[in-house]
């Protein structure tokens, strides 16, 4: 399965569902993650930092990442819902034959969160037009599934829990690549506690270490149960 997990910046994947990703990796599915922008600017970062850190965190997650950026229209802190940015997505989609997409939960504080999301939702219906100059072939990936990588001061409210035990420890090495975010912005610093305390909370909601939380639109569908925590 080809699987496209859309961050509006970097880290926004690792912080979210570091330990699922990993897990997919695991299990044979191939990863792409996509940045929208380059996430600068911020106090203690800058393009060619964050560019660093995010490739070490992909060389932890295993997987492959790419990034739009401003020449696509992505501009941190400005992400607009439009055209241009959801054919762009769209495109990736279609040339890398993705199959499930995640982004983040719709409800958010963040407005390049929320733009995101709806670029994303609307990109999955392009992707399958035809008669279009669009790169690749028509294609509409079957499943879109929100991760919360929210800034309001919420509890997740998920339709499903990801068992990540295993994972968790190599999900916060690759977040706590991103040194400038995590690490050198002390503001920051309470965060990794943070996911650290959710991920074992929610795993013990399933009887497991840790879990991450996604949320879901259309349903999920089982052939049978015997995988179901």
């Amino acid at each position: 399965m080809n699987v496209l997990v859309v961050g509006p910046h970097p880290d926004d994947q690792e912080l979210a569902m570091g330990g699922t990703i990993l897990r997919m990796v695991a299990e044979g599915h191939r990863v792409l993650l996509l940045d929208l922008t380059d996430g600068e600017p911020t106090p203690h970062g800058s393009p060619e930092i964050r560019a660093r850190e995010s490739a070490h965190a992909a060389e932890i997650l295993g997987v492959e990442r790419i990034m739009l950026g401003r020449e696509h229209g992505f501009v941190n802190r400005e992400v607009e819902h439009s055209i241009p940015c959801r054919h762009a997505v769209a495109g990736i989609m279609r040339i890398h034959e993705i199959d499930w997409i995640f982004c983040p939960h719709p409800v958010d504080a963040h407005p390049d969160h929320r733009a995101a999301t709806r670029i994303v939702e609307d990109a999955r219906f392009d992707a399958k037009l035809t008669k279009t100059d669009l790169p690749g072939e028509p294609r509409h990936p079957s499943r879109l599934v929100h991760f919360f990588a929210t800034h309001l001061k919420t509890i997740p409210q998920p339709s499903f829990l990801v068992d990540t035990t295993g994972f968790h420890q190599r999900k916060m090495e690759a977040v706590l690549a991103y040194e400038s975010q995590f690490r050198t912005h002390e503001k920051n610093r309470a965060v990794v506690e943070w996911l650290d305390a959710q991920a074992r909370f929610l795993g013990s909601r399933i009887g497991v270490e840790t879990a991450e939380p996604f949320s879901v639109l259309e349903p999920l569908g089982v052939r049978g149960f015997a995988g179901l925590i």
